[in-house]
């Protein structure tokens, strides 16, 4: 399986994983001429794409994909209240409903060779979830936009051998920045956002041998630097390996441009 990052952060997100004959996308949260752009550049046809997974209905989520869909038919799946809230905003109210396909956190389903377990995560959204990905033996675990973690995300994203997880904030910089009181509080809330620390530790918790790649996503603009949610990640993934086996490389997801593709052999 291989994962690129076309786009990450509050201002869009977007995400490819697949192998050789499945192919999908993770949001849709940029405009349809970048999700093309960012799958023709790792050799993926947009028209070949299988399905597109929505995490919840944000609109740095959902941005593109009404386009996306008329020009290439794909099959959209979400929680049924995602969905729904999806179709009420404005333009998207013309999706066709043969598209749309809802999906329960903890029940698993397939596309073509892909297991796909959606997830509920703490999210001020209407009935939001992460992914975990298999297939041949391998595992990719999906976690953005989530205030908090605990024992239930924790055993959903085990054994995950690339994790893409938020590091969306500085705690300081968030606080004595330019936002009003209470959206800063939105963020630091349990329905909020994972900060760098809670990224960190919440990384740590799942660190295993056969962990390969570690991508930090979600990113805010204003409210942190991609230099120092690497090296907070960093410092405890070095303090914390226990193994023989290769540190895992640790990336941050770019916002405006697609990210390297990471692979599992």
């Amino acid at each position: 399986m291989k994962l690129c990052s076309i786009a990450s952060g509050s201002s869009g997100n977007c995400i490819y994983v697949g192998n050789k004959n499945t192919h999908i996308l993770i949001d849709a949260g940029v405009t349809c001429k970048r999700m093309e752009e960012g799958l023709k550049k790792i050799g993926v046809a947009p028209e070949n794409v299988e399905a597109i997974l929505i995490t919840h209905e944000h609109i740095d989520h959902v941005r593109g994909i009404n386009v996306f869909l008329k020009k290439n038919g794909t099959k959209v799946y979400g929680t049924k209240e995602t969905l729904q809230a999806m179709h009420q905003a404005s333009g998207n109210s013309s999706i066709p409903g043969s598209l749309l396909h809802a999906v329960s956190p903890d029940e698993t389903f397939q596309i073509n060779d892909l297991t796909i377990n959606p997830f509920s995560l703490p999210h001020d959204a209407r009935n939001p979830v992460g992914y975990t990905i298999e297939s041949g033996g391998h595992k990719i675990g999906m976690a953005t936009d989530l205030g908090m973690y605990d024992s239930y995300i924790l055993s959903k994203l085990t054994d995950s051998e690339i994790l893409y997880i938020e590091a969306n904030h500085d705690v300081n910089m968030l606080m004595v920045g330019g936002y009003p009181y209470s959206l800063k509080q939105r963020i630091v809330g349990s329905k909020g956002h994972l900060s760098n620390e809670s990224s960190a530790e919440l990384i740590k918790e799942l660190l295993h041998e056969n962990m390969k790649h570690i991508l930090l996503a979600h990113m805010s603009k204003e409210n942190n630097y991609a230099e120092l949610a690497y090296e907070t990640v960093k410092q405890i993934v070095y303090e914390n390996w226990s193994w023989d086996t290769k540190i895992p490389e640790i990336v941050v997801a770019n916002r405006d441009i697609p990210s390297e593709p990471v692979e599992l052999i």
